[in-house]
């Protein structure tokens, strides 16, 4: 018998003194996905823990967190494995010192001599919209932000 999973996402909102939000694009299992910057909930970590670890990870810049932004609260499957469940949190956060990373200004954008093939922009948070995003979630996400 096969067992459903829940599979716990956890993302970081970055907006900067312009307005413009963080997003990542990044090369997964063959697949080109704009989301933004974060990744999967670990056992034995609290999400704030994860969300530090991920930014840290994608990035190498420390994160504050600033406060809670949307959970998921509805039903979504896995695009990658549709007996596995989706739960994605979502921070406003800050950087804990200067932001330091490399952004690029056309999706995807990769340097194809890095084995990880990720890449930052910064979006216009005026004209964000769902259809910068391809993640159904981040969609969602994307557009409250851009109506605020």
């Amino acid at each position: 018998m096969q067992l459903n999973k829940f599979n716990i996402r956890v993302y970081g909102i970055l907006i900067n003194s312009k307005q413009q939000v963080l997003v990542c694009d990044e090369l997964i299992a063959g697949r080109k996905i704009t989301k933004f910057p974060g990744g999967g909930l670990e056992f034995g970590e609290g999400t704030i823990e994860c969300l530090k670890r991920e930014f840290m990870e994608e990035t190498n810049n420390e994160v504050e967190i600033i406060s809670h932004y949307y959970t998921t609260d509805y039903f979504q499957p896995s695009l990658y494995d549709a007996s596995h469940q989706i739960i994605s949190i979502y921070y406003l956060v800050k950087p804990v010192s200067r932001f330091d990373v490399q952004i690029k200004t056309k999706p995807f954008d990769f340097d194809f001599s890095q084995k990880e093939k990720i890449a930052f922009r910064w979006i216009n948070r005026e004209e964000l919209t769902e259809a910068h995003f391809t993640m159904p979630i981040d969609k969602i996400v994307g557009a409250r932000l851009g109506k605020k």
